[in-house]
């Protein structure tokens, strides 16, 4: 089967189309018609060096020596709590910071699992509150490096991570105002200062 030519206008149709064509207003009067093509020019090449001798081969980055793996984006402990709105007064709270506030009671965390010290936690806050302390502290410890991390790395110190969540959220959010890792002198990261809210 042969492929049909196609049919090309005759002298009549052309005038025929011409005079219909100046009797109708275009669809789009402002619209331009596409410019013609132009045929595409090859990319220019890149000059040789100044000198004329040709540049030789690299890789991106091959000459940095900061080569430390840059793949924990997440901030601290101590930078979140840091960053965090301060709730209290202001000049409490760099008095608390620099360790100059003694804490009215303490609760030792470390060494329990987390089903044991969450609600060894809630009972020692609430009992706090009740008793009309405002800075107690919560030592949780620094944690302990562990000897394989598996297939999915843990950051070190679970209940040092955790407690801050539970301060922040439901029940102990009611009675805290205000967390802070403790000066040094009071356990350093391995402990938070919690200021309590006034009993209403």
């Amino acid at each position: 089967m042969t492929k049909r030519r196609p049919r090309s206008l005759s002298a009549d149709e052309e005038a025929l189309w011409e005079r219909i064509a100046k009797q109708t207003d275009p669809l789009h009067p402002k619209r331009k018609t596409a410019p013609a093509k132009t045929p595409t020019t090859p990319k220019p090449q890149p000059e040789p060096s100044k000198n004329g001798a040709p540049v030789p081969p690299f890789r991106l980055g091959e000459k940095r020596t900061d080569t430390a793996p840059r793949h924990d984006f997440a901030p601290s402990i101590g930078e979140s709590l840091a960053g965090a709105p301060i709730n209290m007064d202001r000049k409490k709270h760099a008095r608390m910071t620099r360790g100059k506030l003694k804490p009215e009671g303490k609760i030792d965390l470390h060494g329990m699992t987390l089903a044991q010290a969450h609600p060894a936690l809630t009972r020692f806050l609430f009992d706090s509150h009740a008793r009309d302390r405002r800075l107690v502290l919560v030592i949780t410890g620094k944690g302990r490096d562990r000897d394989d991390d598996g297939p999915i790395p843990q950051r070190r110190g679970i209940l040092k991570h955790q407690v801050p969540h539970w301060l922040n959220t439901a029940p102990l959010n009611s009675v805290v105002l205000q967390v802070s890792e403790a000066h040094l002198k009071h356990g350093g990261t391995g402990a938070y200062y919690v200021y309590l809210r006034r009993r209403r």
